[in-house]
């Protein structure tokens, strides 16, 4: 079975982690859909225009296993503001099905209840300042709790992705993409 992958894409998000996550997935044969929060290119954080496959509402009317939100801001305050994704996001961690956020975007996670009671990592800062007296914050670069998984930013963006396919496709294929790679 295919594993089946939504990554929204919102204005300024950080296109370093939004490549590479798609990439390497794909890579590993997940199907992945990016999807705006509307129906406009994507310009990200550094000036690269990005596509996304559909817009959100197209998106969502789907299912997926497993979502994945890059970073980046403003990038993520949008993904954070849209009660659409809050939404599907509550869902999929109430069914027990996979949810990921890198970078700033961790937060949407916490502000949709999901990082209560675990342990998560972002960018540095980012979820110090929100003050969650329920979520252990962690320096590490990826942590992996149960069904969310986040990550440190850009700089984790390579192993974050091959953490998700190792999770969902075994470790097999994840040194499989790893050597084509040439790490």
């Amino acid at each position: 079975m295919t594993t089946r992958v939504l990554v929204p894409l919102a204005q300024g998000c950080e296109e370093l982690e939004a490549v590479t996550l798609t990439d390497l997935m794909a890579r590993a044969g997940f199907e992945v859909t990016t999807a705006g929060l509307d129906d406009q290119p994507v310009k990200a954080s550094r000036g690269m225009t990005l596509v996304p496959d559909m817009d959100l509402d197209s998106a969502l009317r789907q299912d997926y296993d497993l979502i994945v939100l890059p970073g980046g801001l403003p990038g993520a305050d949008h993904l954070d503001n849209d009660d659409r994704l809050r939404r599907r996001l509550s869902e999929m961690a109430a069914k027990d099905k996979f949810v990921a956020a890198i970078c700033a975007a961790p937060k949407v996670l916490a502000h949709a209840g999901i990082l209560s009671g675990r342990r998560a990592t972002a960018f540095p800062g980012i979820l110090e300042k929100l003050e969650l007296d329920d979520v252990t914050i962690s320096q590490d670069a990826i942590v992996h709790d149960g069904n969310v998984i986040t990550s440190r930013g850009p700089g984790t963006a390579m192993d974050f992705a091959l953490e998700l396919i190792e999770i969902f496709a075994g470790r097999a294929t994840r040194d499989k993409v790893e050597a084509g790679l040439a790490r």
